[in-house]
């Protein structure tokens, strides 16, 4: 069953049937198949370029799909070419940016100057332009007659839709879905898919499910005839030139015949509380919920800056226009899985019509397949922390993202608000170092610490460009020198933890895991969790703290969703996060020992506390569970205590290094350290697309340990099969530090792109990490990498770059 007639259900329908599910309904509560939600009135520009690689993937199927489409005769999807253009220096860098974005992504792209971009759209002002980025495959869908010629061919399977079916609730027995009740009669289903657009809260409520998106009104107008435009365009056409985005003022714009439609973000959010939307249509030509009425004064300042743009627009004036309703989410992506709670019950929500095949296949896959081939963790329903689904924050993010929606934002940039919300234990101490926080799933993590700031190390840290130079300092530098060559407190306390325990544990981890995990307590290990198809979904270090306990180090919420999912159902095992009631504390560098040895009665050399091992101790009054582990490369323990021992930990630690000169370091430290390590970040150096070998990662792999998840897809595979590798390169240009997804290129053609970079502070070089074909990543190998429009030198190297003997951890 999907709940809803939209673009989106609509494609999923064609796309499962496609592969064989032919028993699908759709329900729809309007009419079909302008239903009145979001995809009625959509103005159907397809810009592909984004800084995701899946939404770009997804927008680049939509636009191949549709593009194929027609409906009776009609045209589904028009390539007539899409053009971003700049009016301030900044903008014009940040098209080069996305330049590089679209080469990654596999996405033909061209810079054009203002002349060219005049060319292409002759309505422009030249002299307001200073460049432009202009894809030729972008373009126009017409999302009402896509969403019909999929319907078409999935009724032609076996689907059936049908209108003016409201649903009411859901039935379940045993925490699986098995019937969706409706005003007009109840339906038998073991899979259900809500595809309900900005009603998805509302249908997830009945399931309940939190589904944790705003309705947001969004201006678009129409204008009166445009003289320039009379004789250029058909009624059957519409559009002859490339849509258009005017980002520095948060405009977009197409044709409609001889007149301009004019889409604007530059309004204040208006969010819309779906208990006050009106009922669904009765008829198609009747008036849409989505569509609320037009707020001229909000769209004042943009019919100014559009006359500029386009100075045609002087010979009109705006005719009508809209506030319609579309979906925005806390962190800008789609909400696609299946429900935690209530088995069979699915979403694919907040799904633009730019993206909604692609989110279409992705689904199909994931549900026929059990596996979508593109990566989604970015847009999966369970990737967010309990603190996220307030309705306070979910509302003020997703308001923040309609506000940002065309601005340039940095990779590293936070959101403003609301912060700080999660802090660890020692964030009083760290805030007194002077701490520069950044935010990850609400948590506030220490950067760098202006304390720092008067090492001396920090003068023989090298200067960057602008854009690396951002969330930014050289005390980062001196922070990670100070690491290698003394010893540094870092906060952990971020990293999720999960306890798992009961007699079941083991074997339940074995199947989920990769690597050999039935080793004695005070044992730790590195491992893999695989999906079906043999792709790393994460990376974990389980520590066997008791025979049937055990701590697993995992990415986040996805980890443990995932492993709940597959607890069985005997009660043998039972899962916990420990995350929000601990805390820990990262102690690395050469003279770790000599902080921490004098602080406990517990044997801490190396005979006494080998490397991946673990055991509890009493650092002064401190008890703690301590892991000999460094992500850094340097010798050194995690040591892990309650959250109310947390403060005591800090300042015992600090007291005792004082004579050691240590120091509190942060993540930029940490970020560079870990290259130099050659030490993967699960979600950037990799995801479920890449499968051990591919990323180096094959000594986590214990085939012969028994059956786990993902191992029959692994069966032939090896470092030596494998088409692409994760590399390791070594930028000639010691100053010029990217921040990756930056595009590499192999005798000047695109052959993969970075992952992660950061400037090697202890081998004095910038590194970048990337995904190469398998020739291409031997090591000797010169390639160039794509920043901001140059093409900065570099080689493939062998890794890892630091203490390949690894002589620093194992002393």
């Amino acid at each position: 069953m999907i709940v809803g007639a939209g673009i989106v259900g609509c494609a999923l329908s064609d796309e499962l049937t496609a592969r064989g599910w032919t028993d699908v309904t759709v329900l729809e509560q309007g009419p079909l198949f302008a239903t009145g939600g979001s995809s009625s009135h959509a103005p159907g520009l397809v810009f592909q370029t984004n800084a995701s690689k899946t939404m770009t993937e997804f927008a680049a199927y939509t636009v191949r799909k549709y593009s194929e489409l027609t409906l009776d005769g009609q045209w589904c999807f028009r390539q007539v070419g899409g053009l971003e253009v700049a009016t301030t220096p900044e903008r014009l860098a940040e098209l080069n940016r996305r330049h590089g974005l679209a080469t990654s992504w596999g996405v033909t792209a061209a810079l054009l100057d203002p002349d060219q971009c005049a060319t292409r759209h002759p309505l422009l002002d030249r002299d307001r332009v200073l460049g432009g980025l202009y894809v030729p495959t972008d373009g126009l869908a017409k999302a009402v007659r896509a969403g019909e010629a999929q319907a078409r061919r999935a009724i032609e399977r076996g689907a059936r839709f049908l209108p003016h079916h409201t649903v009411t609730g859901f039935e379940s027995s045993g925490g699986r879905i098995t019937a969706v009740v409706t005003d007009r009669g109840d339906f038998r289903a073991d899979v259900v898919v809500s595809c309900a657009g900005f009603w998805g809260p509302k249908i997830g409520r009945m399931a309940g499910l939190t589904v944790p998106l705003v309705p947001l009104a969004h201006q678009y107008a129409r204008t009166t005839p445009v003289p320039d435009l009379a004789g250029h365009n058909t009624d059957e056409l519409e559009a002859s030139k490339p849509i258009l985005r005017h980002q520095d003022r948060d405009l977009y714009y197409r044709e409609h015949g001889d007149r301009i439609g004019i889409g604007s973000y530059a309004h204040r959010p208006m969010p819309v509380d779906i208990d006050d939307v009106a009922p669904p249509p009765t008829a198609p030509t009747a008036p849409m919920p989505s569509v609320l009425p037009f707020t001229e004064e909000d769209f004042a300042r943009s019919w100014a800056d559009s006359r500029q743009l386009l100075p045609a627009l002087a010979r009109a004036e705006v005719e009508e226009g809209f506030n319609g309703i579309f979906s925005f989410t806390a962190d800008g992506f789609p909400l696609l899985g299946e429900s935690p709670e209530l088995r069979g019950f699915w979403v694919a929500e907040a799904v633009w019509v730019t993206h909604s095949a692609g989110v279409a296949k992705a689904m199909a896959e994931w549900l026929v397949e059990g596996a979508p081939r593109t990566d989604v963790h970015e847009c999966d329903l369970n990737r967010f922390e309990p603190v996220q689904l307030t309705p306070a924050y979910v509302h003020r993010r997703s308001c923040q993202n309609f506000v940002e929606v065309y601005d340039i934002i940095h990779p590293l940039q936070p959101m403003a608000e609301p912060r700080p919300l999660r802090v660890s234990p020692f964030h009083a101490r760290q805030r007194e170092l002077g701490a520069f926080f950044l935010e990850a799933t609400g948590w506030e993590r220490p950067h760098w610490y202006e304390a720092n700031g008067e090492l001396p190390e920090v003068a023989a840290v090298p200067g960057r460009g602008s854009w690396a130079s951002r969330y930014w300092s050289p005390i980062a530098g001196a922070e990670a020198i100070a690491t290698r060559e003394r010893v540094a407190m870092y906060d952990m306390t971020a990293l999720k933890r999960l306890e798992v325990t009961g007699p079941g544990s083991l074997a339940l981890l074995q199947y989920l895991t990769t690597n050999q995990l039935d080793k004695p307590v005070g044992s730790v290990t590195y491992t893999l969790m695989l999906d079906g198809t043999g792709g790393v979904r994460s990376d974990l270090t389980v520590a066997r703290l008791g025979r049937e306990r055990f701590q697993v180090g995992a990415n986040g919420a996805l980890d443990l969703d995932w492993i709940t999912r597959h607890l069985p159902e005997d009660g043998t095992v039972q899962v916990r996060d420990t995350t929000a009631g601990t805390c820990c504390i990262g102690v690395w560098g050469p003279l770790a020992r000599d902080l921490v040895q004098p602080l406990t009665d517990a044997d801490f050399s190396h005979r006494g506390f080998g490397y991946f091992k673990a055991k509890q101790a009493a650092l002064g009054d401190v008890p703690v569970t301590a892991m000999r582990l460094s992500y850094v490369g340097e010798l050194g323990w995690e040591l892990y205590t309650t959250a109310d021992c947390g403060p005591r930990l800090w300042d015992t630690l600090w007291a005792a290094g004082q004579r050691l000169g240590v120091v509190a370091a942060g993540r930029s430290a940490f970020n560079s350290l870990r290259l130099e390590k050659g030490y993967r970040s699960w979600g950037t150096d990799l995801t479920a697309e890449h499968n051990p070998y591919e990323a180096g990662l094959g000594f986590a792999v214990r085939m012969e340990k028994g059956d786990f998840v993902g191992r029959h897809a692994l069966l032939g595979l090896s470092e030596q099969t494998v088409s692409r590798r994760l590399a390791c390169l070594l930028l000639d240009d010691p100053r010029a530090v990217v921040m990756g997804r930056e595009p590499v290129h192999l005798d000047g053609a695109p052959a993969g792109y970075v992952t992660s970079a950061a400037y090697g502070y202890t081998i004095g070089a910038s590194i970048a990490y990337a995904w190469l074909p398998r020739a291409a990543a031997e090591p000797g190998t010169r390639v160039t990498v794509g920043y901001f429009g140059e093409h900065l030198p570099a080689t493939v190297t062998e890794e890892p770059l630091f203490d390949p003997k690894m002589t620093r951890l194992r002393c």
